[in-house]
């Protein structure tokens, strides 16, 4: 194992979720996994993506396809404040204190 990677059964055992549920996750494109040493893993980069959607899938009982919809919400909202930044950059330049 990769110091930058955890292996899915590993992870699936600690933190109490299946491993049927990152499949779904991956199947959904929501997430991606890794061949590494001949081990499925998941980067840590993407660790608190699957914690979000464990805890709405788990906890809040939110299915499959309404994280689905949530992530590219969140998603949008992410462009949205790139480009809101982006623009009182712009306004900074000519003089405007935003």
């Amino acid at each position: 194992m990769r110091n930058d990677m955890i292996i899915v059964t590993d992870y699936c055992d600690k933190c109490h979720i299946e491993p049927s549920f990152i499949d779904l996750l991956e199947s959904w494109d929501l997430i991606g996994t890794q061949m590494a040493d001949g081990e499925r893993c998941l980067p840590f980069s993407q660790l608190p993506d699957v914690e979000r959607y464990s805890r709405m899938y788990y906890d809040l009982d939110i299915n499959i396809e309404g994280i689905d919809a949530i992530h590219h919400l969140l998603e949008q909202m992410r462009e949205m404040q790139c480009e809101i930044d982006n623009l009182r950059s712009r306004l900074r330049f000519f003089g405007e204190d935003f």
